[in-house]
């Protein structure tokens, strides 16, 4: 068994080292996020977060933000769906973000007129290998909603 020991050794390694298959590392890119709706009556929200420096420089000029790789970007776009169409409505938001770690960030939303539409947006503060869970309280034209979701980045 001892002068096994050896060969046995070799064998394993080589193995592993042929896991990699000798493969050149690649860059990360950020990703664009998932856009998602959900609906509370005939309240339909649509809703993303995405990481800033994903967004070009237009789109972040015009939320007014920051492209950064530390931040990313709430938004959320309240509508009033009737049997045809939907159309913006006024409403509420109210959002925060709890890491992994249990650390909450209350996210301060403005509105940020987008062509005939209001977009609610806000800014929360993320880093390598974060999940965040975010929570947020939707209230329009009668109908209210709490939406749970999680990102990673």
């Amino acid at each position: 068994m001892l002068r096994a020991a050896p060969w046995l050794l070799s064998v394993v390694l080589m193995s592993l080292s042929a896991c990699s298959g000798e493969s050149v590392p690649r860059v990360v890119t950020p990703s664009q996020g998932h856009a998602s709706q959900a609906d509370f009556g005939a309240l339909r929200v649509y809703y993303n977060l995405l990481p800033t420096l994903a967004m070009n420089e237009s789109v972040a000029r015009s939320y007014g933000v920051q492209r950064s790789a530390d931040h990313a970007l709430l938004v959320i776009a309240l509508r009033q769906r009737d049997s045809t169409d939907e159309q913006p409505v006024d409403g509420t938001v109210v959002a925060t973000a709890t890491d992994l770690s249990g650390r909450q960030q209350q996210i301060v939303l403005r509105t940020v007129k987008t062509g005939a539409y209001t977009d609610h947006v806000g800014s929360v503060r993320i880093s390598d290998h974060d999940t965040l869970r975010l929570a947020v309280q939707v209230a329009a034209a009668g109908d209210t909603g709490t939406l749970r979701f999680e990102r990673g980045f």
